[in-house]
C-alpha cells in the first residue's frame, strides 16, 4: 500500500530544511518504499524571510511540488485582531481565521490526495476542520506527556521544572494542541555528563535574576537551552525515518491508535 504525503513546513530554520532534505533521500534510495512526498505546503511565500526563501528554494531543487500560500498576507487585521483576543481568553476570532485559511490550504492540496499530511517545523495551529478530515502527524519536542508548545516554549519549561528526562514524539494531529495519540516517542536525559556544568551555571544565575530575564537577555543562546536543543535536534530525523518505516511496513496504524499498547518507544540515541 502506497501512503502519499503532504508535508508541512513554515521552513522558519536549517532544521526545516534537514529534515526534509534527509527524508526525501531516503525516499529516493528506496528505504521507505511505500513513502511518496507528493508536495510540499509552506505558509510562507518567497520574499517572507531568508530562512523559508531557502527552503522554498530548497523543495524546487528536489523537483518536489511545493505550495506556498502565505498565513501572514491572509486577512492579517482578523488575524492580528484574534491574537489579541485570545491573549484575553476569546479564542473565537483567532479559530475563525483558521477556518478561513485552513479552507484556502484545502482547496490547493486536494488535487494531490495525500493519506497523511506530515507537519515538520509547521508554526500555525491547524483548526477543527482540518483536523477532523485529514489524517495529520507532527513531530513534536516533547514525550507524550508534555510539555506542549513550540521547541522553544518546551525547552524553557523543562528547564524552568527542572526536568532530568525529556524526549521527542510523533502524534496524530487533533483539536486539543499538541494532546493527540502519539505513534512512537524516545527520550533522552538532560542531566548528567554534559548537562550538569550547564545546570550548575544557570542555578548561579538564578540566584540573582529572574528565568524571564535570562530568557530575554540570553534567548536561543543560553548554554543549557542550546544543548537541550541539539539533543532534540539530533533525534528528529532518525525518528521520522523510524515511523515513516513503521507506516510503510504496516507496522504502526495512524488510524487506530486509541490502545495505549500501539504506542512504540523507539530507543534513539
Amino acid at each position: 500500500m502506497k501512503f502519499r504525503i503532504g508535508w508541512f513546513s513554515t521552513g522558519r530554520d536549517k532544521q526545516a530544511r534537514t529534515l526534509l532534505e534527509k527524508t526525501w533521500a531516503e525516499v529516493k534510495k528506496g528505504k521507505l518504499r511505500n513513502i511518496e512526498i507528493c508536495y510540499v505546503f509552506s505558509n510562507r511565500e518567497t520574499g517572507e524571510g531568508k530562512e523559508s526563501d531557502k527552503f522554498i528554494k530548497l523543495v524546487q531543487n528536489l523537483g518536489i511540488p511545493i505550495i506556498c500560500f502565505s498565513s501572514q498576507k491572509f486577512y492579517p487585521d482578523l488575524r492580528k485582531k484574534g491574537l489579541m483576543e485570545t491573549k484575553k481568553g476569546n479564542s473565537n476570532l483567532i479559530n475563525k481565521w483558521r477556518d478561513l485559511y485552513d479552507n484556502e490550504i484545502i482547496k490547493r492540496i486536494s488535487k494531490y490526495q495525500a493519506r497523511i499530511i506530515f507537519l515538520a517545523g509547521y508554526m500555525l495551529i491547524l483548526g477543527a476542520k482540518f483536523c477532523k478530515n485529514f489524517m495529520v502527524l507532527n513531530l513534536h519536542p516533547a514525550l507524550p506527556e508534555g510539555p506542549k508548545g513550540t521547541w522553544q516554549e518546551v525547552i524553557w519549561q523543562l528547564i524552568e521544572k527542572k526536568k532530568d528526562t525529556t524526549g521527542i514524539m510523533i502524534h496524530r494531529v487533533t483539536e486539543n494542541l499538541d494532546a493527540g495519540p502519539a505513534l512512537t516517542y524516545c527520550t533522552f536525559p538532560i542531566k548528567g555528563p554534559g548537562f550538569d556544568h550547564l545546570w550548575d551555571e544557570i542555578e548561579q544565575k538564578l540566584r540573582y535574576k529572574s528565568l524571564s530575564l535570562i530568557k530575554k537577555e540570553e534567548g536561543e543562546s543560553q548554554p543549557l537551552f542550546s544543548a537541550i536543543r541539539e539533543e532534540q535536534k539530533k533525534r528528529e530525523f532518525p525518528l521520522i525515518l523510524s515511523t515513516l518505516k513503521l507506516i510503510s511496513e504496516g507496522k504502526i496504524d495512524p488510524l487506530n491508535l486509541e490502545k495505549p499498547t500501539l504506542i512504540k518507544k523507539l530507543e534513539i540515541k
